[in-house]
């Protein structure tokens, strides 16, 4: 059977699919969450859930440029991975606690809850990935042992 969804390269962090989900999930935190919690709230809950939401999307450009490095783009991926999770966390107490834009919440849980898992499988498909690149360890021509 013939793949109907073929996937397209990766040139640039934006053609990742978890890229635009978190990114358009916290666009719709910024206007449509934020902006209806209470007063009281603005120097815990609304601050943390703007910072934790606008994360992700920003930990996976940044990680991105550094994918040549061993570790560099899996901490990156780590830390979104982390965000998210932070993030549910928030809409979970703005659904719970406030009430506010419940179908939107849930909606959003999904997004971040799935995005988690996208995390997760890409730093694994990426280690996998790093590990199949170079089989075999550098020549070293220079004729000392440790270089």
């Amino acid at each position: 059977m013939e793949n109907q969804n073929p996937k397209k390269p990766i040139r640039s962090f934006r053609d990742l699919e978890v890229y635009q989900n978190t990114y358009k999930a916290s666009i719709l935190i910024a206007t449509r969450i934020l902006p209806k919690l209470p007063g009281n709230e603005k120097y815990d809950l609304t601050d943390q859930i703007g910072r934790s939401s606008k994360a992700p999307p920003r930990l996976i450009a940044e990680g991105f440029a550094k994918k040549h490095q061993k570790f560099g783009f899996q901490k990156y991926l780590d830390d979104a991975m982390a965000e998210c999770n932070e993030t549910i966390v928030s809409l979970e107490h703005v659904k719970d606690i406030y009430r506010i834009e419940v179908p939107l919440c849930n909606e959003l849980l999904d997004i971040y809850d799935k995005s988690a898992r996208q995390l997760f499988n890409l730093a694994a498909a990426w280690d996998n990935f790093k590990n199949r690149r170079r089989q075999t360890t550098p020549y070293n021509d220079t004729g000392r042992d440790n270089v």
